[in-house]
């Protein structure tokens, strides 16, 4: 499981293959989540304060994160992408 992002002990992960809708993973401390990337919809469990960063990562990087969903669609390695600014 690549991880492509970490900050404030937050871990964004994506599994290769995975599957639709695109993802990604997310785990703090003991806590486990997986984030829709286009709805933000939200499985599992996060504190609100980790989730709160985690959506200002996301509004700050869909783009990236979609695309590296096509890279593992495609059987590409994924990029890193930068952390919360």
């Amino acid at each position: 499981m690549p991880e492509i992002c970490h900050f404030y002990g937050i871990v964004i992960t994506m599994y290769m293959p995975d599957h639709n809708p695109p993802h990604f993973h997310v785990r703090y401390n003991e806590y486990r989540a997986t984030i829709d990337i286009q709805t933000g919809r939200v499985t599992g469990q996060m504190p609100r304060r980790a989730l709160h960063l985690v959506f200002e990562w996301l509004d700050q990087h869909k783009d990236e994160l979609m695309m590296n969903w096509e890279r593992m669609e495609n059987g590409e390695t994924l990029v890193k992408i930068s952390p919360l600014d």
